[in-house]
């Protein structure tokens, strides 16, 4: 029978590009037409950052090889928040996206904007403004925006609508009736969406292995206006910058304390100007650039900090290296980490930790009060939000494997009639039932290394994996045009032990390796260049390695006079 007549019918699909499987790196689509000629909405375009198995990445990003091959079909990127996690790619990625405009509320707009204004890019942006709540059509795509509950001013879920069915996808979410920047859940409006019938729930999973549901960002404003007034010297806070109601309750604890803030930290002026700019904080809100931190007594500051990731170049992680250039603390001072660790984040955030301590500083975790709450739900929230929507199907979203499958189980516990697991690149039909997964698409990594992004199986990375384990071996050889070595080869070593076991020196164990490759390849072979290079590459290379039981990177400089 064939199978034509399928391919020309239109179908509502969802395609996570990145975000399912992981945290972080956000990128869904949604689909909608026949299988040859779908238009695509685009929601998210995040990032995440490298760690200690990508030295030298600063940022991932989702490689968009399959947006790329559909540019002419992008109606649209839609942004649910200003997280990096969410938005963070987009200066670097749109130039690729053939010119798709972008939707963003006030808030992230203007964040964007300010990265925009960073980079250069700015001017001829198709940055199209929103307002919270906002209904509009994109494409072949009926769009509604609901306010939710975040870490963030303005998260928005989104209601998708075609006429083959309704989505609601989440993006980050929580209940919380006092958010203190932000509207509190928009409640009525996703009990009518359930009344009025939901196809499919795209569903944040974070938290999905926690019981009960997410205290309070005025619970933590409480608890650090008692921190920071008992602390007997000064204090600094670190949280994730973007976090507003936070910097606001760090600000509003000091002034009741009658301290003064400081604030250090680019990242975090970004933000502090885009809240002002939106409402979201004072326009006159008192504070102090890092250069006067010494300034003002030890009783009387409170400094609040990049890094709380342990990122080696923020200003926390440079404070408790005593390298920071304005902002030094002391035996008896406190450090307030007002946030949790992203999973792969434990080592950095630890080291920081540590030498705050060993500095013997007092550090203070959410593990020791309440000075952190999530902004993603829990199970109670979830088992609320299905009761409240009853969608049909339910594809969990936003979480590591553990995460994304206690979100499937509860969903299926809860009684949704149809639960699809997927994982980044998998193809969802959403409608005309049945629902299932039926295609999948290229999905991987790019690295933004330094100014330039690469993919990340291009090799430089990975070397420089092999140079942090068993570092390098260098050679220079200088022939004569009849194939005779010049001179006795040069060698240079980096990270490699001076002697082996029996005191010989690795130098001479690479030169004699070079010396003895070279003899062995016959005169006439030897004016093949790229023969000559990588014989003794791979002689020097296993000479250190019967010697050391390591293999260096080994790179080889021919010349021929």
């Amino acid at each position: 029978m064939s199978r034509r007549p399928d391919r020309q019918r239109p179908e509502f699909v969802f395609v996570p590009l990145g975000g399912v499987g992981e945290i972080g790196m956000n990128l869904y689509l949604y689909g909608y037409g026949p299988a040859d000629d779908r238009e695509w909405l685009i929601v998210d375009l995040g990032i995440t950052f490298g760690g200690e198995t990508e030295p030298g990445v600063d940022v991932i990003l989702p490689d968009i090889a399959f947006l790329e091959a559909e540019r002419p079909n992008l109606k649209g990127l839609l942004l649910t928040h200003a997280h990096e996690d969410h938005f963070g790619a987009v200066v670097d990625l749109w130039p690729r996206l053939g010119g798709v405009p972008v939707y963003a509320t006030p808030f992230t707009a203007a964040m964007l904007k300010s990265k925009l204004g960073e980079a250069r890019r700015l001017e001829d942006f198709p940055l199209h403004v929103v307002p919270l709540g906002d209904r509009r059509t994109i494409g072949p795509f009926d769009i509604e925006l609901v306010n939710m509950s975040h870490s963030i001013p303005e998260p928005s879920a989104v209601i998708i609508k075609t006429d083959l069915g309704t989505v609601f996808h989440t993006a980050d979410w929580k209940l919380d009736e006092h958010p203190l920047t932000s509207a509190p859940t928009d409640v009525a409006r996703l009990k009518a969406l359930g009344e009025e019938g939901v196809t499919a729930l795209i569903c944040d999973s974070t938290n999905a292995i926690r019981d009960g549901m997410s205290p309070s960002e005025a619970d933590v404003a409480v608890t650090l206006e008692r921190l920071i007034a008992e602390a007997p010297r000064r204090v600094a806070v670190t949280i994730f910058a973007s976090n507003v109601a936070r910097i606001r309750s760090v600000a509003n604890a000091a002034r009741a304390s009658g301290r003064e803030l400081v604030v250090v930290g680019r990242a975090m002026y970004r933000v502090i100007e885009a809240a002002q700019e939106t409402g979201y904080l004072d326009a006159d809100l008192p504070f102090h650039e890092e250069t006067e931190f010494e300034n003002i007594p030890a009783r009387k500051v409170v400094a609040l900090c990049t890094g709380s990731q342990g990122e080696a170049r923020a200003a926390m992680a440079r404070i408790a290296l005593d390298e920071h250039p304005h902002v030094s603390l002391d035996a008896g001072d406190r450090v307030i980490f007002s946030s949790r660790t992203i999973p792969g984040n434990e080592k950095a955030v630890g080291r920081v930790q540590n030498g705050l301590a060993d500095l013997g500083i007092e550090v203070i975790t959410d593990g020791d009060a309440s000075v952190h709450v999530s902004g993603h739900p829990r199970r109670g929230e979830l088992e609320q939000l299905y009761r409240w929507v009853r969608p049909q199907l339910a594809i969990p979203m936003h979480g590591e494997g553990k995460h994304l499958e206690a979100h499937a189980r509860l969903a299926e516990k809860l009684g949704v009639p149809e639960v699809i697991r997927a994982r980044n690149g998998a193809m969802v039909r959403l409608a005309p039932a049945p629902a299932a997964i039926i295609d999948d698409v290229p999905v991987g990594r790019l690295y933004r290394d330094g100014a330039i992004i690469t993919r990340a199986d291009d090799g430089q990375v990975r070397e420089r994996r092999k140079l942090s384990f068993a570092g390098s071996v260098s050679v220079s050889l200088v022939l004569s045009d009849k194939g005779m070595l010049v001179a006795d080869p040069e060698v240079a070593l980096s990270g490699i032990p001076a002697t082996d076991g029996q005191g010989t020196s690795f130098e001479t164990i690479a030169r004699e390796a070079a010396i003895g490759t070279i003899e062995s390849i016959p005169r006439p072979r030897r004016k093949d260049q790229a023969l000559v290079s990588e014989a003794v590459r791979r002689g020097v290379r296993a000479a250190v390695n019967q010697a050391w039981g390591k293999k260096p990177v080994c790179s080889v400089l021919l010349t021929v006079i």
